[in-house]
């Protein structure tokens, strides 16, 4: 190997050596030094400069001296030194959680809820560790978790999700998002206290899309009630079925994460009895818990979540 092949590489533990010898003057003393014989050194710096194919030592009187190339490859093994040493101090950290990159996939409304507020908790108190944040439907989100594209995923239960007791993950429940029904400010029933769901059975409705997650409890709810609802418009964005409901277009139910809205013309009424509601969780593969960054991001999402009032009782004791 030469310094123009391919594969050049140093091998730093001679570079040491190389070093001791500068200090010490002779390979004698050099190995006294260092409980070696001087055959050794001698064999380990005549192999570096092998691999290097540069002269490193001459003689000088009953010693040697370092050449211009060995000067030349002390000054860079300085610097690479020094490198290392952060590489030691950052992998330190890394096992402390200060340091690292997480990814996280989770629903828009859990973003503003509770990722946001966590990262920024993250950013203060530990600014080496770096979050990076994907908006994702839980389905889309817990596949990038399976294919290994995501470290954590805040998502919400639907129809056909994993288990809660899947051995694959770590689960860990963040909060109780209760849905209000969200009406027109003209409704009849817009200045109620609170509405039976059943009273919205003939009422036009507006929804996501059917494998939403908050369609699935929309249809959930109104059945447990005793009717499908008829949903006659589809969206995705909680600003945009707020403005077809301000335009009378029909009711929807409404999660409280989805707070606040930008359209007036609304009336947000509790549902009477045990409301609709969906279970906000964080979730990663099982193992990556212990993984310090990791962990490091759950207990921030779990403090971000305890601070706001609905949280999951268990969580805020």
């Amino acid at each position: 190997m030469s310094i123009d092949s391919g594969n050049f590489t140093i091998d730093l533990r001679r570079v040491r050596l190389l070093r001791e010898v500068d200090q010490r003057g002779t390979v004698a003393a050099t190995a006294a030094a260092l409980h070696l014989t001087p055959s050794a050194v001698s064999q380990q710096l005549a192999g570096l400069a092998r691999d290097l194919d540069v002269p490193l030592l001459e003689k000088q009187g009953r010693g040697v001296r370092l050449t211009g190339q060995a000067r030349v490859l002390l000054r860079h093994a300085d610097a690479m030194a020094a490198q290392l040493e952060l590489a030691r101090a950052d992998l330190s950290a890394f096992a402390d959680g200060t340091v690292g990159e997480v990814r996280v996939g989770s629903l828009a409304t859990a973003i503003a809820a509770v990722v946001a507020p966590a990262l920024g908790r993250l950013r203060r108190e530990r600014p080496g560790l770096e979050v990076l944040v994907r908006e994702k439907e839980p389905d889309d989100a817990l596949a990038g978790l399976d294919a290994g594209e995501l470290d954590v995923v805040v998502a919400v239960d639907t129809h056909g999700a994993r288990r809660r007791d899947d051995p694959r993950y770590h689960r860990v429940d963040l909060l109780t998002d209760v849905l209000d029904a969200l009406l027109p400010s003209g409704h009849p029933s817009a200045h109620l206290p609170e509405i039976p769901l059943e009273e919205l059975a003939h009422e036009a409705w507006v929804s996501s899309p059917a494998s939403d997650a908050c369609a699935q409890i929309t249809s959930g709810a109104c059945a447990s009630a005793g009717f499908a609802p008829d949903v006659r418009h589809h969206c995705r964005e909680w600003d945009a079925v707020a403005a077809l409901v301000a335009a009378g277009a029909g009711v929807a139910l409404l999660p409280r994460l989805a707070h606040p809205l930008r359209h007036t013309g609304l009336a947000v009424v509790p549902l009477a009895g045990t409301p609709a509601a969906r279970s906000i969780y964080a979730v990663t593969r099982a193992g990556r818990d212990a993984d310090a960054p990791t962990a490091a991001v759950l207990g921030a999402l779990l403090r971000a979540a305890a601070d706001r009032p609905d949280a999951v009782p268990d969580l805020v004791a």
